[in-house]
């Protein structure tokens, strides 16, 4: 693999992680800067404290950068995006290089659930990076030299206060607020936002009731109006050779069909032969619908799906589970890619997980690795020849957990 020193990023972690959750964190000044996939491209986006959007240049000429969200209620910075052509060689922000696609993407590093958890009840140690390793995980990740990040949801979880006392989350920020955002997610990737473009899925926890507004203003792939956006319209990123659609069920009720979701689900996944007339597809949404764990599968997508899925959708890619699986069924159903151990609370779920029956489909092979920390990769074949994929999950220090190959709907695990 790359080059790098899990031990020195460990303790970079530990000291960024105390350093993020100090008193004030509403450094607003401070800008962060991405490249992210949109319906239609891509687009490079910024956060400032500033009054005015950032100079940027495409290949060397200047251009505009429009305003998307403007200074408001908890969150007191501008956040600019310009449309970056897809013919470009070189992009910048202020004079600092973005990271823009390099023809097709072999090399996808899977991330999710990768807050720190802070409830009424359940609190977190975010000032410790052994009990939330996501900086340490973004950054050991980012060693790796990606060519796209997919987060498959869920960023912010500070939801309530941290209990008196507890020095263990002592002075975090709580809510849907910038200072939350930046806590939970933009300090702690700092690193890996810049090391390749990413694709951004919403999770449950930017639902409107919890961190709706700040996923509207800041990371939505869609244009913003003021407010917490609803149920977005699923786009697709053209992976060469291979098509991601990606999909907002954020709400998709897991414990009951809800007919009203059905109805707009069942729509959203017959549109995909639409969407992509032809060649093979995987569907990025954060809530999986077959894998098991206390949360259970999602009764409402398995509603939705049935009947609904053209042959042609190979794989789900997904988060939610804080923990990382890989399953093929029986049925003949996409494999199913379960990427959640990025930070939160772990899982509680089966390590065995073959022959099991979730909502009446049968694992038919797969891997199970709960209980730990870390991201996955998915690499393409090098044989030109082959469309087959390689999976493999790694902990925060990047030692090998588990690997899979996955050929059309079928998966090969060690």
């Amino acid at each position: 693999m790359r080059s790098f020193d899990p031990q020195s990023v460990l303790s970079r972690s530990l000291v960024g992680a105390a350093m993020t959750c100090l008193g004030a964190i509403a450094a607003a000044s401070e800008d962060f800067r991405w490249v992210q996939y949109v319906p239609g491209g891509i687009e490079a986006r910024v956060i400032t404290g500033k009054l005015e959007c950032p100079v940027a240049a495409v290949d060397g000429a200047p251009i505009v950068m429009s305003k998307r969200s403007m200074p408001g209620e908890n969150y007191p910075i501008l956040v600019c995006a310009v449309a970056v052509p897809a013919a470009a060689d070189g992009a910048t922000i202020d004079g600092m290089p973005l990271s823009l696609p390099r023809g097709r993407p072999n090399r996808i590093l899977v991330i999710g659930d990768t807050g720190c958890r802070i409830q009424i009840q359940r609190n977190q140690n975010c000032n410790n990076a052994a009990d939330w390793p996501f900086r340490l995980i973004s950054e050991t990740s980012a060693g790796f030299k990606p060519d796209l990040v997919l987060h498959v949801g869920d960023y912010v979880y500070r939801e309530s206060a941290c209990s008196a006392g507890n020095l263990g989350c002592a002075g975090s920020p709580f809510g849907d607020t910038w200072d939350v955002w930046r806590a939970d997610f933009f300090s702690p990737s700092e690193k890996l936002l810049t090391a390749a473009p990413w694709i951004f899925v919403r999770g449950n926890r930017e639902e409107c009731r919890l961190g709706g507004n700040g996923w509207g203003r800041i990371l939505d792939p869609h244009p913003w109006a003021a407010g917490c956006p609803g149920p977005a319209k699923p786009f697709t990123v053209d992976l060469g050779g291979l098509t991601l659609v990606v999909m907002d069920v954020s709400t998709a009720d897991d414990a009951k069909p809800n007919e009203t979701q059905v109805a707009m689900y069942k729509a959203q996944f017959a549109s995909v032969p639409d969407l992509v007339p032809e060649g093979p597809v995987w569907l990025t949404f954060h809530r999986p619908i077959w894998a098991l764990n206390a949360i259970g599968d999602n009764k409402t997508l398995a509603a939705a799906a049935n009947g609904s899925l053209t042959a042609r959708v190979q794989a789900l890619i997904s988060g939610h589970i804080h923990t990382f699986a890989v399953m093929s069924y029986v049925e003949e159903l996409p494999i199913q890619i379960v990427s959640g151990n990025g930070g939160d609370i772990l899982s509680v779920a089966p390590p065995e997980i073959v022959g099991i029956v979730i909502n009446g489909m049968t694992v038919k092979a797969g891997i199970s690795k709960p209980s730990i920390w870390g991201f996955s990769m998915l690499e393409r074949e090098q044989d030109e020849m082959s469309s087959a994929w390689t999976i493999t999950s790694f902990d925060a220090q990047a030692r090998i957990l588990a690997r899979c190959k996955l050929e059309g709907r079928n998966v090969f695990c060690s």
